[in-house]
Formats: structure tokens, C-alpha cells, sequence
């Protein structure tokens, strides 16, 4: 019986990560799509770009 338990509750916490696994990937299919080049979401695109090449704009402050 306890081992029944046991099973249960990792059965339940391997569903609760699949769930979060199966959220990441349909978030990166969706900016992969909005990236891709049938569909090119410019914003998303610049934001990209600042965060990963730390790019910004001349007339723009950043702070630290």
C-alpha cells in the first residue's frame, strides 16, 4: 500500500512537470514561428537582438 502511494504522488509530479515541459515548447514553437520567415514579428525581433547582443538605441538611458 505505501509503495502504491509512492508511485502515485511521483506519477503526480512527473504530470505536473510534463505540463511545464509541454508550456515551454509551445512557447518556443510560437517565437520560432513569430522568427521565422514566413512570419517576421519585427518587436520581437528587437527585443532579441537587445537582449542578446545588448544593443540600444542612441537616444535611450539604461540603467544598472
Amino acid at each position: 500500500m505505501q509503495r502504491r502511494i509512492q508511485i502515485d504522488a511521483e506519477g503526480d509530479i512527473l504530470a505536473a512537470q510534463l505540463d511545464t515541459l509541454r508550456a515551454e515548447v509551445a512557447a518556443y514553437r510560437n517565437k520560432t514561428r513569430r522568427l521565422s520567415d514566413d512570419y517576421l514579428d519585427l518587436d520581437l525581433l528587437d527585443e532579441q537582438t537587445r537582449d542578446v547582443l545588448g544593443y540600444v538605441r542612441a537616444d535611450e538611458i539604461v540603467l544598472r
